[in-house]
């Protein structure tokens, strides 16, 4: 069977399984996001393993990649798309009203994880320079998940939903900071003759995080409106949603490529620039119509696709241990730094569950570590573990603390 034909099957297969699994997540008063999830560990290795089926192996000399390679990059693009529907969607003043909670909020939700993820490696036995990277990928927040699911259950413009979106990037922002300091000094320790130059590395990235954000929204906010003006003039069909996929894409690039923080981030603040836009219910309703049938469920598959509980091997004791601190050091740090705000304990409670997913920001930041023999192959197996169990305990939890309304299925 060809390469195409391979990937129309396996298309087939996660859109039908997301989209019916997360109809009955919905039927069952949880966030279709939920099912979604389930729908991809169940297709996953921890049970069928799709993609070790014959009909998805390589055949002769072929060269094209594995359709697992090519499933990831589509789910790529989907979180991309989600964080930019993310962004439209999103209150501008309200999230500004919230500034200092969310800061706070981030503190939080960097600081308790990454004290007790390290106080707890080191206590069962594993080395500092391991234990403080266990710490750091305990710091990471992926808000695409809370995000879906906000928006699912009407939450996503809320006063807690606007905390949680102007946290988790800050928290991005102090979660790429930590990153580079605990692997610069796991690369050369205090005392080496290179420290200098680590930290003058560290004050360059804060300096270059900086001109990134202020660059990107002075860019948006004097060239955006003209740019899409003008693709409304040309006479190719659908030109300005094309366009503005140009101007996500662009953003999202450059985030990660100029400004060092996550891809995502650069797409949720294009997202947020462009709800000024005269064309803005335009851009919404095509974003949607493009994103939500195709990249964004093979994103939510492809989570579950990607781990595997059958790898925890002797380390289960670790795993549920790191799985339970990764949970409760989030709800408890960022419950915290809300309260100390001036949130009531049942709103401080939901920005704390709504910052507990480590989705893709903790699979990159594990992977830095892995490529950057900070951690074993078999801690990194562990943290997928994690970072999968945070990303499915999420939406239900959310659905809970929230006030129920009517779920919405895209």
């Amino acid at each position: 069977m060809s390469h195409i034909l391979q990937l129309l099957i396996a298309l087939s297969i996660i859109i039908a399984a997301a989209k019916i699994i997360g109809s009955l997540s919905a039927a069952i008063k949880q966030p279709p996001v939920f099912g979604k999830i389930i729908a991809g560990l169940i297709l996953g290795p921890s049970l069928l393993n799709m993609m070790g089926w014959p009909i998805f192996q390589p055949h002769g000399a072929e060269m094209a990649p594995a359709i697992g390679e090519v499933i990831h990059d589509f789910a790529e693009i989907g979180v991309i798309l989600l964080m930019f529907i993310a962004g439209l969607e999103t209150d501008i003043k309200s999230v500004l009203k919230v500034g200092k909670n969310a800061f706070w909020a981030a503190a939080g939700g960097v600081i308790l994880p990454m004290g007790l993820g390290t106080w707890f490696s080191s206590y069962m036995g594993f080395p500092l320079k391991e234990s403080i990277f266990i710490g750091t990928i305990l710091t990471a927040t992926s808000v695409s998940i809370t995000a879906q699911t906000l928006m699912e259950i009407g939450a996503i413009n809320s006063k807690e939903g606007s905390t949680i979106l102007g946290a988790a990037i800050i928290d991005d922002v102090m979660g790429i900071i930590v990153l580079s300091l605990v692997v610069a000094f796991s690369i050369n320790p205090p005392g080496g003759s290179s420290l200098a130059s680590n930290t003058s590395s560290i004050v360059i990235l804060l300096v270059q995080i900086a001109a990134f954000f202020a660059i990107a929204m002075l860019v948006a906010a004097k060239f955006f409106d003209k740019i899409l003006d003008y693709a409304v003039k040309l006479t190719t069909t659908h030109a300005l949603f094309a366009m503005t996929l140009v101007l996500c894409f662009l953003y999202a690039w450059a985030a990660e490529y100029f400004g060092k923080v996550a891809a995502i981030t650069g797409a949720y603040i294009c997202g947020v620039m462009l709800t000024r836009s005269k064309h803005f219910e335009k851009i919404e309703h095509a974003a949607k119509v493009f994103a939500y049938p195709l990249f964004i469920p093979v994103f939510l598959i492809d989570i579950g696709l990607r781990a595997n509980a059958r790898e925890l091997n002797g380390d289960l004791v670790f795993a549920i241990g790191i799985i339970l601190v990764a949970i409760a050091t989030k709800i408890l740090g960022c419950m915290g730094g809300a309260k100390a705000t001036g949130f009531t304990s049942k709103e401080s409670l939901r920005v704390g569950i709504g910052m507990i997913s480590r989705g893709e920001v903790g699979l990159i930041i594990a992977s830095y570590g892995l490529t950057h023999a900070v951690i074993s192959l078999d801690i990194f197996s562990v943290m997928v573990i994690m970072v999968m169990a945070t990303t499915v305990v999420t939406p239900p939890l959310l659905g809970l603390v929230f006030p129920k309304k009517k779920l919405q299925e895209f």
